[in-house]
């Protein structure tokens, strides 16, 4: 199997910028034998010199060399590393187990393989090439490195923080295992291992605009609830926007002719403006802190723009649901994330801007505002995320118990919800107007829209990023010439705003399967009171993939860029991203792409 003589058939000039091929040599490839290889602008291919008669051959269960990988996209990979002399495995021939091993120096490429069975699952793939000549090898690392180097949006410098207690407790074991990914891509990592509620909030709430320039990107392990206990803590002290309308102002509204209540935007235009600075995040302690240590730090602090194309966030799933990132890589595993953080893959995201108003006692107002980037639900969603609560030692399995004891309690809501309707939505010309001017499905309506699932290179959620399909701005989405306030008044066993489709294990399409990751709207769903056997026919379908939940007669389906609420009685507690928060009265507006994660997207 040794040849003699040099190897190296062709060296010519390593241009990092391709074009023709810019490296070619006879190698060895470890477990398969020797190749002929070339690197040029596409990535790495390589071919075997002795040509395999059957193709398809096995021996014993085992694939024949025949059916290995023939070549990786650069783009596909994350490193490539010297491991310097050893030994490098050669097969005899496709029939046979057997082969010899050859001492020579060696380097290890690093990427990704997409999974043959399951279309989202990233695999690890390495290939170990050899070589006599220590200084080929030594060629073929400084030229890939070099356009490793090149390929832009990469990071170099991430903060990541890890909940030890997430999900069944894996948080530290799951960093654990994808850490080397980070480590070979030599991406400098600054790890914080949370200690308490509210740790992560702290940090990214108090860090200077200064040091936080000086990272990539974010990273979370955990689940939802600590995603968005960071996202908080980054957009509270940072993102200025007027706030959403007041549940309030709707009682100075004047009805259309349909009956349906209209809200003059030209009325609250300005009292949102003078609201911006007067509001304060769930945890103001900290944030007046923030505040007042930069003031009295004597040092400008750098300006941090949101949104910001270069900070990205990314996601380690080690939680309990994992929704939001199902929703962007569509898989719940921690080595597909990794290797899509490391790869430098962008996807933007919507969030929503949650507020909570309350009047004092001297009859003034205070707010409360909140950011949410999967969901926010009442009533029942709110009633098992408090019920579960009871039961954290049971861990994940918490939610089951508590989903179904709040199911046979088949408790309802009376509250009063304001939506922002988009005359244009396509899917509310699929939906049946009662004599009341409000929006019904009718009971499994034929009516059923077809489905627009949001994947990787979305053409929605990439068309006129700066703002929304209608027109919104995204510093401003409710100020919309093409929509009007509609009302919706009864007693409802849940409400609920996804701002993606939350897809999940339990909800394989997720709450609303057509939702988008960054089109603008919240998709917001009214369940009013039923009858037992009803509703459970609704989670029923929520439970199938390719059900129809939405197409219930109890059920409203709402695409919208803001909405209010009011709570007619006395409890209020929401469900903000797996987190409780008490609001009476709230009003919710989201913004379109707010924030870039580490992500490209579900591909199936």
């Amino acid at each position: 199997m040794e040849r003699e003589g040099n190897d190296c058939v062709e060296r010519t000039k390593f241009l990092p910028d391709g074009g023709a091929s810019t490296l070619n040599s006879i190698m060895f490839l470890d477990h398969v034998g020797e190749v002929t290889l070339a690197f040029n602008s596409d990535g790495l291919s390589w071919k075997l010199i002795e040509s395999l008669d059957n193709d398809n051959s096995t021996c014993l269960g085992i694939k024949s060399v025949s059916e290995i990988a023939t070549g990786i996209k650069l783009s596909d990979i994350y490193a490539v590393e010297f491991i310097n002399h050893g030994l490098v495995h050669i097969s005899n021939g496709p029939h046979s187990i057997l082969g010899v091993d050859l001492e020579m120096y060696r380097f290890t490429v690093h990427g990704v393989l997409r999974s043959k069975t399951q279309p989202s699952p990233w695999i690890l793939a390495t290939y170990t090439f050899g070589h006599k000549d220590l200084r080929t090898c030594q060629m073929w690392v400084n030229g890939l490195n070099a356009s490793l180097n090149l390929e832009l949006g990469r990071p170099r410098n991430l903060m990541v923080f890890v909940h030890p207690r997430s999900g069944k407790g894996n948080g530290l074991r799951t960093w654990e295992a994808v850490a080397p990914i980070f480590s070979r891509a030599k991406v400098k990592t600054k790890v914080i291992v949370t200690e308490r509620a509210g740790h992560a909030y702290d940090v990214m709430s108090s860090i200077s605009n200064k040091e936080l320039n000086s990272y990539d990107g974010v990273v979370a392990v955990g689940g939802d609830g600590f995603f968005n206990e960071i996202l908080n803590g980054f957009l509270s002290p940072r993102h200025k926007a007027p706030n959403p309308p007041t549940p309030s102002d709707f009682i100075i509204s004047v009805k259309d002719n349909h009956g349906s209540m209209v809200h003059d935007v030209s009325e609250t235009v300005e009292e949102t403006h003078n609201q911006t600075d007067d509001h304060f995040p769930l945890l103001p302690s900290q944030q007046t802190t923030s505040r007042i240590s930069n003031s009295n730090s004597g040092e400008k602090d750098h300006d941090f723009s949101i949104p910001n194309e270069r900070f990205r966030f990314g996601i380690i799933p080690a939680g309990s649901t994992d929704a939001i990132v199902i929703c962007t890589t569509g898989s719940r595993d921690p080595i597909t994330s990794a290797l899509h953080i490391v790869l430098g893959k962008r996807v933007h995201l919507d969030v929503a801007q949650v507020v909570r108003w309350k009047t004092t006692p001297r009859s003034k107002v205070e707010t409360c505002v909140r950011y949410a980037a999967s969901f926010a639900g009442y009533g029942f969603y709110g009633d098992v995320i408090t019920e579960s609560e009871k039961y954290r030692w049971m861990g994940p399995r918490r939610y089951d118990y508590a989903g179904t004891m709040v199911f046979l309690r088949h408790r309802s809501y009376e509250a009063e919800v304001a939506y922002l309707e988009i005359e244009s939505d396509e899917n509310n010309s699929n939906l049946k107007r009662n004599h009341q001017g409000s929006l019904i499905r009718s009971l499994r309506s034929p009516y059923r829209s077809e489905r627009s699932v949001c994947r990787v290179d979305c053409k929605i959620c990439n068309a006129k990023s700066n703002q929304t399909s209608t027109g919104v701005s995204c510093s401003t989405p409710y100020l919309s010439p093409e929509g009007r306030w509609v009302k919706s008044k009864g007693r409802f066993l849940s409400v609920g705003a996804a701002v993606i489709s939350c897809r999940n294990d339990k909800a394989p399409d997720g709450l609303v399967a057509e939702a988008h990751l960054s089109d603008g709207f919240l998709h917001l769903i009214l369940i009013r009171d039923c009858p037992h056997a009803a509703y459970l026919w609704h989670l029923t379908q929520l439970a199938r993939r390719g059900g129809s939940p939405l197409n219930f007669k109890f059920v409203e389906h709402h695409k919208t860029p803001a909405f209010t609420f009011t709570s007619l009685g006395n409890e209020s507690v929401w469900n903000l991203d797996g987190e409780l928060f008490q609001a009476h009265k709230l009003s919710a507006q989201v913004f379109r792409g707010l924030v870039c994660l580490f992500a490209a997207g579900p591909e199936a």
